[in-house]
């Protein structure tokens, strides 16, 4: 009995596994789109180097 328990409960462990693996996206992240670009520009000497 303790032996197909212990099958019972690697069974399930591979199952969720491989259905976290292959199953559908769980990300939440938020549509953001493009974000404006607000820093600083390089100044024209500090491409004089090139």
């Amino acid at each position: 009995m303790k032996l197909s328990q212990r099958l019972n409960q690697l069974n399930t462990y591979f199952s969720e596994a491989v259905a976290r693996i292959f199953g559908p996206s769980d990300d939440s992240y938020p549509t953001i789109g493009v974000q404006p670009f607000s820093g600083d520009l390089p100044s024209k000497s500090a491409h004089s180097h090139r």
